[in-house]
């Protein structure tokens, strides 16, 4: 069946089904089956629209290697990991695969034709051909050893692997790998000891997994998939990194209710026991009518004409009177069964009536009878039938039948009369036509009507039993009406089990000739050879028939159905020249299961060495499993499910919160449209009894409950609020649960008017929010506001004991009181492993520290027997060198992209701006012309840089800021040359501007012109261009330029050295996805560490942050990271190929936030050991620190053993960690103007204020005995960041104003005097969200332009993104001196008089203070000194150009004063005062 159309069907019959999930939401399970062709397929051929797409075997062989790890990673399968590919598949399933494969080669054969007469040159390499993919070929073969080797290289040499069974089913095993699983489970849970609590995650969404998953009756089973988007042309996946794949994971416990709440009314209907079990049986069958593998749909029962709700409520209406079920646990029961049809064949008549309207419309019209009838009743005579005068007996099955029930109708006049006369033609018109006969007769009718409930048994057979005949097939391309299948309950319907075909057998019956070089070399001939007996089952060119459906693919393909007996007979004579290595793939072997065994020790050589190493150790037992095992007895029937009180996290279920349930037409939107059929409505039905906010808060506050109703997710709540009060939980900032039987501590706050509007706004928004999901909340009276559980960490008591502690988010988010579930039972599998320190540091165990000093370093845990006892770990740390990446932050804006608006580029280029916008983005070329079009083909012929619509952005070409779109040099060169080569397009285009649509003939007119020529011509051009090949980027996305990332590059080269260092990496324990460092903040060119174990990325690789992907969960954001080295698996990334990738905080270590926590004195604090794979959370900054622990580590490191305290500190212990001991304060040294060039009018006013204080001698220093106090360094602001950037624009001071959306969340918009506005993104408070936003300003202002940025004001604190060189804002003017010139600006000399003010100012607060500060020294007899005057001196916006003076060169304690400099320093300041006061007074005169 249309696979796509049944699954967004039930996604939009039932909303709640699919739940869309990232990596760190999917829960535990126990066994993970994978079926393994759509991978193989997809690693191997990802675009079939692209014929110039070559892909090598090795590549398609790492490819699925690296996919399979990416899936083992993301489900964490405990027991079980079945791998199952197909086998040789029974014949009723070989005629589907043959129409496939045929379809594919002619549509491979139409593609390669039309490229070649566009004129495109291919790759002279032949192109890798799918039907490879099937059992019996060479590829195959070679897959299947890679396969094995993967198996046994990931069980010797990943921990995460050595406790799961791994079972491999390859393609020399026979059936279809999704059945071979089922076999799988059917026999596992037939097994006395099975758990019925077993978790099954099966991935692939077909509809066939859908149904099979519901036949095991198992409670816990999911289905899961990358996600699935409706809606224009066909996307093509591919591989990429896991945590940006989006999954839908679709739970079958939901379904099962779902499906129960469907046929709810039967409760009270039927005389028997309603039994969910077997309505979910007859769910199955009712599916199979409308067509699948192995069956063709019923005449016009198609699941985008509402054929499904058309079953059910068929089933509802004739169940009660039945006496039982239809499907008896795989068994059809032929009788109820019929029943069923006979009622169901009224759809017959109902559609047919729609046409008879139609027909009599048009008879009235022409005035002609139904053209066909006389040669349809002559037709009938020729075979001796009179069906007006003879009746048929009761047990055979005759004409009659297309009379409908006979006589009655003939009774109800000349108008029945013609219906039925028009509709016995209309069914014989339709077997005439589809299935080629000449007579309709009777045993015509009873072979269609028998083939078809044989279909049908053969099909519950295979789903609830296996295969009960490898030889059966349904013989026609077609269905037969509904109203022609009767008289079938005294059928007996067996199956001869048979044999399947061997692997070479089924090539020659499912490949077309043009994949006859798949095929051993003595049998090609069969298929071309015009001698050849079976030839005509190979046609070159054939037909299909869309019979009502819309989808080319879904097409019947019209070959002819091989006979078996002939095939066999004509591969015999020649099956004695098959070579030895051929006969060896011609057979059917057993699968395996692969265990890891440390008792044994052996070498396994790997297929391909070049590529894939040899195991030198390999722990791997095999144990081969007989092909009929799993075969399980007919009479097997499910266990009933009893799903109790406990509730398995991950796994849905509609119980614990009460409410009712409805369809209805409500147009939930689950696939980005508004669906058009019925949902399933749950509407949660009021609380009898007010509700109190006080006492909510008694209930909740502080507790751990389930949200998010019905997929419940485990959160701590920490506020409760009705809209007028809030109360919220006191100690919030700990991750610790309240545990009290007394009301837990709350601090009570009441709502202003602005607040109270929020909080309606932020009920609306949640009501809205759980509509989309088909649930009606009705009125909310309470929101709780709760943190989500992100994990689970180990955590070391006072005791030295070890237990794990639940972590919860930073981030809160709102959840109507109504929808949160509370008081249940969930299993928690998560139990310790670890209870001492012994247990979880043990020698040899690689850890990461956290704390300062060695912040993000690996260390290999040594004996710490001796000290264990004090809370303290001996650990050695390798600390590597690092890249120096100062120089490049400071001048990255000399490699960074410059961007400029539209209408500089069109004055460039003497175009206007409209043209510019316009060919950057989409031009669309139909053909013909605009009065006479030729067929709605159109031809996109823009640059395609920029999507408004998807808010994306090509870096390195187009950049998106608030208000308009900027362009870079690049794409006016683009531009230049495309107008050179298409003027009159451009022209034309210009003229007709107020156009979407322009067309071949209207653009070249002339008859000597071919305008599809030149379409084709241009389509060409820009398909070799080097942008055709440039990616996209969400314009939210902030990135590094192509050229920074190149130069960081360099930078690393630079610091590698010829050693490297060998550190073999063992496999360790996870920490449940906990964040290393929950309080670190990331920010570009940060140097980060990787700590997540069995995960592409090796443990201990270091990279630099090049992009921050933003999201509004904080567990969502993910950061582009460039490594050190190139990796298996690694992805290009402006990049060098293999050495990017994209993480979430969950499995980084921030180095470069180490470096910046050292500055600020934090103590030694613990030890993090790395986690296989994980959740996520939010981080965010800067640069600097630490060590590469890969296999190929480019730096030498020292090695450093500490002792790691690993309790609780004192007061004592931080305040000593909190002091800094700083030297004598060297003197500022003047910067000199390397350039020779003339100073701008900022740096010559620096200067001439530096030679002032020179004089003055206002900055010398006192003697080396005195003593200031050091304050803590202050915090880095970007707010101030960007004022200093505004004041060196010349531009006014910017505006901030908050805004609170309905989460509580704030928004901060910055207004900057230039015009710019700019948003930030959601945040929790409102300082983090002004940081933000002047962050996001100063990014604007870097693509507005370049500018100088003054050094920063906090030494050691790396500005975010400084910006390139900016137009002057005060020109230059010629001919005068810069004395002259500063004499002659006022403002700039009142810069200098606020900044001697404030210098005075600070340093009577400091003197006034001094006192005090004289008793504190520290032990070496160094002054301490806080920031001072100087501090704020040197950083002040016009401290830039080449006089500035630098923040790195001059050490920050640089005031220190005695009663004499303060004296001379007072009277000196007051004489420049003054001197001002009068310069002021001359020039006001």
């Amino acid at each position: 069946m249309g696979v796509p159309k049944f699954y967004r069907w039930i996604s939009e019959r039932y909303p709640c089904l699919s739940e869309v999930v990232k990596e760190h939401q999917i829960p535990e399970f126990d066994n993970l089956y994978l079926d393994m062709n759509g991978i193989i397929h997809q690693c191997s051929h990802p675009n079939d629209e692209d014929v110039h797409f070559r892909i090598s075997e090795e590549k398609i062989f790492a490819d699925i290697f690296h996919y399979l790890e990416v899936l083992f990673r993301i489900i964490k399968p405990r027991k079980v990991f079945f791998m199952a590919v197909d086998g040789v598949a029974p014949r009723a399933k070989m005629n589907q695969q043959r129409g496939r494969r045929f379809r594919s080669a002619k549509e491979a054969e139409e593609k390669i034709k039309k490229a070649l007469e566009k004129g495109e040159v291919l790759p002279t390499e032949a192109r890798f051909d799918s039907n490879c993919i099937t059992p019996g070929t060479d590829f195959m073969a070679r897959l299947q050893e890679q396969l094995k080797y993967f198996v046994h290289n990931k069980l010797s040499t990943d921990k995460a692997w050595q406790g799961v069974n791994v079972y491999l089913s390859g393609h020399e095993t026979p059936g279809e790998g999704e059945h071979k699983i089922m076999e799988f489970i059917r026999s596992e849970t037939t097994k006395p000891g099975h758990n019925p609590n077993t978790r099954h995650c099966l991935y692939g969404l077909d509809a066939d997994l859908i149904m099979l998953g519901l036949t095991s009756h198992e409670p816990n089973f999911s289905l899961l998939r990358e996600e699935v988007r409706f809606g224009g042309k066909k996307s093509q996946k591919r591989i990429t990194a896991p945590e940006e794949t989006t999954f839908h994971l679709l739970h079958l416990s939901l379904m099962r209710e779902y499906i129960d709440y469907e046929f709810s009314e039967l409760r009270k209907k039927i005389s028997f026991e309603y039994d969910l079990e077997r309505i979910i049986d007859d769910w199955v069958l009712m599916g199979f009518l409308v067509g699948n593998d192995f069956i063709p749909h019923l005449p016009h029962l198609h699941i985008n004409h509402d054929a499904l709700p058309l079953l059910y409520r068929t089933y509802i209406s004739v169940l009660p009177s039945l006496g039982g079920y239809l499907n008896e646990n795989g068994h059809l029961n032929l009788a109820n069964f019929e029943k069923y049809l006979e009622k169901l064949s009224d759809f017959d008549r109902e559609h047919f009536s729609e046409v008879f309207v139609d027909l009599k419309w048009f008879e009235s019209k022409v005035g002609n009878k139904y053209l066909n009838e006389a040669a349809g009743l002559a037709a009938e005579e020729a075979g001796g039938k009179d069906m007006k005068k003879s009746k048929p007996s009761g047990d055979s099955l005759s004409l009659a039948a297309l009379d409908g029930v006979g006589d009655s109708h003939k009774e109800d006049g000349e108008d029945d009369d013609m219906f039925e006369t028009e509709f016995r033609q209309y069914k014989r018109t339709y077997y005439m036509t589809k299935m080629g006969v000449e007579v309709v007769s009777d045993e015509f009718l009873a072979s269609q009507a028998r083939c078809y409930v044989e279909g049908i048994q053969w099909i519950l057979h295979y789903y609830y039993h296996g295969v009960q005949s490898w030889s059966w097939y349904y013989p026609h391309h077609y269905a037969p009406f509904l109203s022609d299948v009767r008289n079938v309950s005294s059928l007996t319907l067996t199956f001869d089990l048979g044999k399947p075909f061997m692997p070479f057998e089924q090539l020659l019956g499912v490949l077309p000739s043009a994949s006859k070089d798949l095929l051993p070399q003595c049998y090609q001939h069969l298929m071309t050879s015009p001698g050849s007996p079976i030839v005509e089952y190979y046609p070159q060119d054939f037909k299909t028939d869309l019979n009502g459906k819309q989808q080319e693919w879904e097409a019947v393909v019209l070959i002819p159905f091989i006979d078996e007996k002939r095939l066999l007979a004509a591969m015999e004579p020649y099956s004695h020249k098959l070579a030895p290595s051929e006969k060896a793939r011609n057979r059917h072997t057993e699968c395996a299961v692969y265990c890891f065994d440390k008792e044994l020790d052996y070498a396994y050589d790997s297929p391909l060495p070049q590529l894939f190493p040899n195991i030198v150790h390999c722990h791997v037992r095999q144990t081969p499993i007989p092909i009929d095992a799993w075969r399980v007895s007919q009479d097997h029937v499910a266990h009933k499910i009893d799903r109790g009180a406990l509730y398995f996290c991950g796994f849905p279920t509609l119980q614990h919160i009460r409410h009712k349930f409805y369809k209805k037409k409500s147009g939930v939107m689950v696939f980005q449209q508004s669906s058009r059929g019925e949902n399933m409505i749950l509407e949660i039905l009021a609380s009898q009894e007010m509700v109190q906010v006080e006492d909510v808060a008694a209930l909740v506050l502080g507790k751990s409950l389930f949200v998010s109703w019905p997929h419940l997710m485990e959160a701590r709540v920490v506020a409760v609020s009705d809209g007028e009060t809030k109360l919220v939980y006191e100690p919030s900032g700990s991750q610790m649960l309240y545990l009290g039987n007394t009301p837990p501590p709350a601090e009570v706050t009441h709502l202003t008017d602005k607040e109270q509007k929020e909080w309606v706004k932020e009920v609306q928004g949640l009501s809205e929010q759980y509509a989309r999901k088909g649930i009606v909340i009705n009125e909310t009276d309470v929101v709780v506001y709760a943190q989500l559980l992100t994990g689970r960490k180990y955590v070391i008591g006072q005791n030295g004991k070890v237990h794990l502690e639940k972590q919860f988010a930073k981030q809160v988010l709102p959840y109507p009181y109504q929808t949160i579930v509370k008081d249940i039972k969930a299993f928690d599998s998560s139990l310790a492993r670890f209870k001492t320190l012994e247990e979880l540091f043990p020698p040899g165990t690689f850890v990461f520290m956290v704390g300062n000093p060695y912040y993000g370093a690996m260390g290999d845990v040594q004996d710490s027997s001796d000290v264990i006892s004090e809370g303290r770990v001996r650990v050695v740390f390798s600390v590597p060198c690092e890249p120096q990446l100062d120089a490049l932050i400071q001048n990255q804006h000399k490699y960074s992209v410059k961007y400029s608006p539209g209408y500089v580029l069109a004055s460039r280029l003497g175009i206007t701006s409209y043209l510019v916008s316009r060919f950057s983005g989409s031009i669309f070329i139909g053909r013909g012309s605009k009065k006479n079009p030729h067929g709605e083909q159109k031809a996109n012929v823009g640059l395609n840089l920029k999507f408004n619509k998807k808010n994306e952005e090509v870096p390195g070409y187009t950049k998106r800021t608030e208000k308009e779109w900027l362009y870079s040099a690049a794409v006016g060169e683009l531009l230049a040359e495309y107008l050179e080569r298409y003027s009159e397009l451009f022209d034309f285009v210009a003229r007709n501007s107020h156009d979407d649509v322009f067309y071949e003939d209207d653009i070249w007119p002339g008859e000597d012109e071919n305008g599809a020529e030149k379409v084709q011509e241009i389509q060409g051009w820009l398909k070799n261009h080097p942008v055709s090949s440039s990616s996209r980027a969400s314009c939210d996305l902030q990135i590094l330029d192509a050229g920074i990332v190149e130069m960081i590059e360099e930078e690393l080269e630079k610091t590698k050295v010829r050693k490297n260092m060998h550190v073999c990496v063992q496999p360790l324990e996870q920490q449940h996805g906990v964040v290393p460092d929950p309080d670190a903040e990331y920010h570009l060119f940060d140097r980060v560490v990787n700590v997540r174990e069995s995960f592409s990325v090796p443990l201990g690789l270091r990279g630099t942050i090049i992009g921050i992907k933003g999201a509004e969960r904080e567990a969502e954001v993910l950061y582009e990271v460039l490594f050190d080295e190139e990796f298996a698996g690694g992805l290009t990334v402006r990049c060098s190929p293999g050495r990017g990738y994209r993480l979430p905080p969950s499995a980084l270590i921030n180095l470069s936030h180490g470096s910046r926590k050292e500055q600020g004195s934090h103590k030694l604090t613990a030890i993090v050991k790395p986690q296989p794979s994980s959740s996520s959370h939010l981080t965010h900054k800067s640069q600097l620190g630490g060590l590469n622990h890969s296999p190929r580590s480019p730096f030498i490191p020292t090695q450093v053993t500490v002792f790691i305290f690993l309790q609780a500190s004192t007061e004592f212990e931080e305040l000593i960690a909190n002091l800094k001991i700083s030297k004598d304060p060297e003197p500022p040294t003047e910067p000199k103007n390397q350039s020779g060039e003339p100073l701008s009018p900022q740096s010559f006013a620096m200067k001439g204020t530096l030679v002032l204080k020179e004089m003055l001698k206002i900055d010398s220093s006192g003697p080396s005995s005195s003593v200031v106090l050091f304050f803590p360094p202050l915090l880095p602001s970007m707010a101030t960041e960007l004022a200093r950037a505004c004041m060196g624009l010349g531009m006014g001071p910017p505006e901030f104003t908050f805004i609170r959306n309905r989460q509580s969340l704030t928004v901060c918009q910055v207004k900057l005097s230039n015009g710019l506005l700019v948003h930030g993104p959601q945040c929790q408070s409102e300082t983090e969200a002004k940081e933000k936003a002047a962050l996001f300003g100063l990014q604007r202002l870097n693509s507005l332009g370049s500018f100088p940025l003054p050094p920063p004001i906090f030494p050691g604190v790396q500005q975010m993104r400084p910006l390139a060189p900016h137009p002057s804002m005060f020109g230059q003017p010629a001919g005068l001196s810069h004395i002259i010139y500063f004499l002659l600006n006022p403002v700039l000399l009142m810069q200098m008089f606020f900044t001697f003010t404030l210098d005075l100012m600070l340093c009577l607060h400091r003197w006034s203070s001094d006192a005090p500060t004289r008793l504190r020294t520290s032990s070496l007899g160094d002054a301490v000194s806080p920031p001072g005057p100087a501090v704020l001196w040197r950083n002040f916006p016009w401290s830039t150009g080449p006089c500035a003076i630098s923040s790195q060169r001059i050490p920050q304690p640089v005031c220190s004063l005695t009663g004499e400099n303060f004296k001379i320093m007072l009277s000196k300041t007051l004489f420049f005062c003054l001197f001002v006061f009068i310069y002021i007074s001359i020039l006001n005169i």
